[in-house]
């Protein structure tokens, strides 16, 4: 069985740590029914998966400060 003479160093073993990574972009699909972009396995924006409509947006109305008086 081969073993090394010495120790790598925190510097050598690094460099060659970062020479094999890979920076990859995620893979991107469109859907079906819209032509939207979408990540691989997730919703469209416009709530469509897999060309079939899953996910309806819901629009909230948010009271504002003045709205909300704790004096009463």
């Amino acid at each position: 069985m081969a073993v090394q003479k010495s120790r790598k160093s925190k510097s050598k073993r690094n460099i060659r740590k970062s020479a094999n990574m890979i920076f990859k972009l995620p893979t991107l699909s469109l859907d079906k029914e819209t032509g939207e972009l979408h990540l691989r396995h997730f919703i469209t924006k416009s709530g469509y998966y897999k060309g079939k409509h899953v996910f309806k947006k819901i629009k909230i109305n948010r009271k504002k400060k003045s709205d909300l008086d704790i004096s009463e």
